[in-house]
């Protein structure tokens, strides 16, 4: 769901502030019961085996007179969010994603105003983040995944997102991912021949032989039709700190840079995906 939450009676009279916007982290006191019975109600799905596999994974002990599933339940906080994203992805696991579970999830974090939302593919919770935003790349990776030449762009650039705006984020990765998708979907056309191309030999490429390429970005008679591209691939390549080892200390990626990494991989693999960029016959 991402209609906005209708506005409280005694803010339509100007009587209190609007609050009805806020987005909590966490698990807000007034989530934490819903949610917990979420976590109960799933916890016995199978007859309690999901209950007991999950406590298992989270290595939370459970005591001979308890029931898994009620102890899972009863976790709080952080932990109680790992049971949420660990159930979501156990049931993608075993092919039961859809659920009617998942879709009453998804309406219980949206009416409570949760920071969190459930993933598209329903594999786990993610960082909710502007509706356009999420169409957008949800768009850009189906148009990947029908676009031949782009090899595995969509895979990994779903997994750039994943590991940007999931649960427990992993900056390194998700940049990494980011330039892999942007290396899949650019290969077949700046360096087809080249069967171990990066995105830094791609650069090369552009800069030795610009005349071979172009874009359906119109320019002046004396512009560069691909420097847009290049400066995005460029600012996407640079960017990563954490690629090679040396003598000092590796500077691994902030969260917020590869944020801004996996949105302008989405950009540069529509471009390429969509026959924006071309070589010139």
């Amino acid at each position: 769901m991402t209609t906005a939450p209708r506005r409280r009676f005694s803010v339509r009279l100007g009587l209190s502030d609007d609050t009805g916007a806020a987005l909590y982290e966490g698990v807000p006191d007034h989530l934490l019961r819903p949610l917990q019975q979420w976590v109960l109600e799933a916890g016995r799905w199978s007859d309690g085996y999901l209950g007991k596999t999950m406590c298992l994974r989270l290595r939370i002990t459970v005591p001979d007179t308890t029931n898994a599933a009620w102890r899972l339940s009863q976790q709080e906080g952080t932990d109680l969010l790992d049971a949420v994203d660990e159930i979501l992805a156990f049931l993608v696991e075993m092919d039961v994603s859809g659920r009617s579970e998942v879709h009453a999830l998804g309406i219980l974090l949206d009416d409570a105003g949760s920071a969190y939302r459930v993933a598209d593919d329903d594999g786990g919770l993610e960082l909710r983040v502007s509706p356009g935003v999420s169409e957008a790349m949800r768009q850009t990776i189906t148009d990947a995944t029908d676009a031949t030449s782009a090899g595995s762009a969509a895979d990994h650039l779903t997994a750039a997102w994943r590991t940007a705006y999931g649960l427990h984020p992993d900056p390194v990765r998700a940049y990494s991912e980011a330039i892999k998708a942007v290396e899949c979907a650019a290969h077949s056309v700046i360096q087809p021949n080249h069967g171990r191309a990066t995105l830094g030999t791609m650069l090369g490429e552009i800069g030795n032989a610009r005349a071979k390429f172009t874009s359906v970005i119109s320019t002046p008679p004396s512009g560069d039709p691909i420097a847009p591209m290049e400066a995005m691939m460029r600012a996407l390549w640079d960017g990563q700190t954490s690629r090679h080892g040396k003598q000092t200390g590796t500077v691994a990626e902030t969260l917020e840079a590869a944020r801004a990494g996996v949105h302008l991989a989405a950009a540069l693999v529509q471009w390429f995906a969509s026959g924006a960029v071309v070589r010139t016959p």
